[in-house]
């Protein structure tokens, strides 16, 4: 019997590579709406960023999703991220 593959993603704050469900998932829609998906089902495209707040404001600084989104992020989506880890902290 064959073991299942596990997908591997990249952390956009600290660069380093964990399994997918570690990961927080941030993705753009078609219509160019920046929101959190906790679920990793939503359509559009996707970057990851560790559980930690952290790498959340590593990421922030140096722009990367910015980078990965080809556009301007909001303020407001990097403090949701910020709450949603916080909560998962707790």
């Amino acid at each position: 019997m064959q073991n299942k593959k596990i997908p591997m993603r990249m952390c956009t704050g600290c660069g380093e590579h964990f399994p997918k469900k570690e990961l927080v998932r941030v993705v753009r829609s078609k219509e160019g709406y920046i929101s959190v998906d906790l679920t990793g089902k939503k359509s559009g495209r996707g970057a990851y960023v560790c559980k930690s707040v952290e790498c959340l404001k590593k990421a922030r600084k140096t722009k990367r999703f910015e980078r990965a989104f080809e556009c301007q992020i909001p303020d407001e989506v990097y403090d949701r991220l910020e709450e949603e880890m916080e909560k998962g902290d707790e």
